[in-house]
């Protein structure tokens, strides 16, 4: 990449209710980390979350959920631009652009429609189907060089980079788009249920114990983690030595990372342990880092005029840099502007 050009990162984050775990280790705290380094944009994706149905009512108090989250965890209103997404109108003009940009061939590759939209793919909707050209304008707008991903993301983000190098070549407009650049934690790229250690922590799993929700008080957190699905086998020394037991390995995963520790580390420190012991360790751990972040979430929560306000400010800015970067797109496609 170019030394002239400025690094940008835009990452986002859908509004599906309470914010977990591993939404918090996966992907926010890594968000909070890159603020101190480089300009960031993060977006509530709300026009991601209609791709299935939603209940008008629950999906506005989720967008507001969703950014008293972001706040609680450290991301910094004024440093860093927070919006949903839907308040940009430019998200959905690119995203029509990108639709006569990608190829359907790439979008038939895609193994998340897929996974959502399983044996029943004919009557899924559209949205569904090209909303990773919606995910490539999220990005593109911004004309963003870098974007935290996860295992599960990486897909996405080489389809981005597809079309940011097609539109370059059809338009004649050579490094106009930037391919973005992945953002990889190295350290911790999933988080996995506490019910079953080969599926990652989702809200959408019917058991509350199968997740760590950022609202739990320290009661919660200790019952939850007491439950957590582990084996009979003591801690082992050797890192190799955790490769079949899913849930042990995502245990000592998340003690590690919430520590700042490695895993190295966290098993040299509780080899020959069984997990019954490391459980009061994790457990402590968690109530550290989670309980006040639940505590500032309620209390943000109880005042949605400023949250509201905080999204509105967020808006401007985003809408500014779209409008922009949009004007330019539209010269480039031969569009007469008014």
């Amino acid at each position: 990449m170019s030394k002239n050009v400025k690094s940008v990162v835009f990452s986002g984050v859908q509004p599906s209710g309470n914010l977990h775990l591993g939404n918090y280790l996966g992907a926010i705290k890594n968000f909070v980390d890159l603020q101190k380094k480089m300009k960031c944009i993060y977006c509530i994706a709300d026009l991601h979350a209609i791709t299935i149905s939603q209940d008008p009512k629950e999906l506005k108090k989720n967008i507001l959920d969703t950014t008293a989250g972001f706040i609680a965890c450290g991301l910094d209103f004024k440093k860093s631009i927070i919006f949903n997404q839907s308040s940009v109108s430019g998200h959905a003009e690119l995203a029509w652009i990108f639709n006569c940009v990608s190829r359907i061939g790439w979008m038939n590759r895609m193994t998340q429609f897929k996974e959502k939209a399983g044996a029943n793919k004919e009557n899924a909707n559209v949205g569904l189907y090209v909303y990773p050209n919606l995910m490539a304008a999220d990005i593109l707008l911004y004309k963003a060089t870098h974007v935290p991903v996860g295992d599960d993301q990486k897909q996405h983000l080489e389809l981005t980079r597809d079309i940011a190098q097609k539109f370059n070549n059809d338009f004649n407009a050579e490094n106009f788009f930037p391919l973005p650049e992945p953002l990889i934690q190295e350290k911790l790229s999933r988080v996995m249920s506490l019910r079953d250690g080969k599926k990652k922590m989702s809200k959408s799993e019917e058991s509350d114990y199968s997740r760590i929700d950022l609202k739990d008080d320290a009661e919660t957190i200790k019952k939850k983690i007491k439950k957590a699905k582990t084996d009979s086998s003591p801690i082992p020394e050797k890192i190799e030595d955790l490769k079949n037991r899913p849930e042990a390995q995502n245990l000592l995963n998340i003690y590690s990372f919430v520590t700042n520790s490695t895993v190295e580390k966290t098993l040299k420190e509780m080899k020959g342990k069984d997990f019954s012991k490391f459980k009061d360790h994790l457990s402590d751990a968690l109530v550290s880092v989670i309980c006040p972040i639940g505590k500032k979430i309620k209390e943000l929560e109880s005042d949605t005029a400023n949250l509201k306000k905080i999204l509105k400010e967020g808006s401007e800015k985003a809408s500014t840099i779209a409008k922009n970067n949009l004007k330019e797109i539209k010269e480039i496609l031969g569009f007469i502007q008014s």
